[in-house]
């Protein structure tokens, strides 16, 4: 009998170093998006991006629109990091731009937007142009497939 729970406390513990019952660990990725936008009260914008997670390049696109005071046009280059990513699919999807919908605007050209999965994007860059802006909206990633 104390061989068995021996046993059973060995195979217990090598399940728990294998990784067995642990949950899925989050990862940090790198981004890079040029996005352009341009509108009179109603700004449409859509561009590009990249994001490197574990050595690979996933392309994605990205669009957005805002309603409300939009004047000019402007194209934005932004680098940071995707937090909180299960893997690169989890990068798609809606993010809220202005308002209460999880975006911080930090100063020109930096922003932290969050999607429904928990995807938090850190970014910043220079914008070149003139537009002026007191609108909401959004933008929504999808990868190229």
């Amino acid at each position: 009998m104390r061989k068995v729970a021996i046993y059973a406390a060995l195979v217990a513990s090598l399940a728990g170093v294998a990784g067995f019952g642990t949950p899925s660990q989050a990862e940090t990725g790198q981004v890079a998006v040029v996005f352009t936008k341009g509108g009179f009260i109603v700004g449409v914008g859509g561009g590009e991006g990249v994001l490197l997670l574990r050595g690979h390049k996933y392309p994605f696109t990205v669009s957005g629109m805002s309603v409300g005071f939009t004047i000019g046009a402007s194209t934005t280059k932004l680098v940071g990091r995707a937090l909180n990513l299960r893997g690169p699919e989890s990068i798609e999807g809606s993010y809220a731009v202005g308002g209460a919908g999880g975006a911080v605007a930090a100063g020109a050209g930096a922003v932290q937007l969050q999607n429904g999965n928990g995807v938090i994007l850190q970014l910043s860059g220079p914008k070149v142009g003139a537009e002026l802006s007191a609108a909401v909206g959004g933008v929504t990633i999808a990868l190229k497939r």
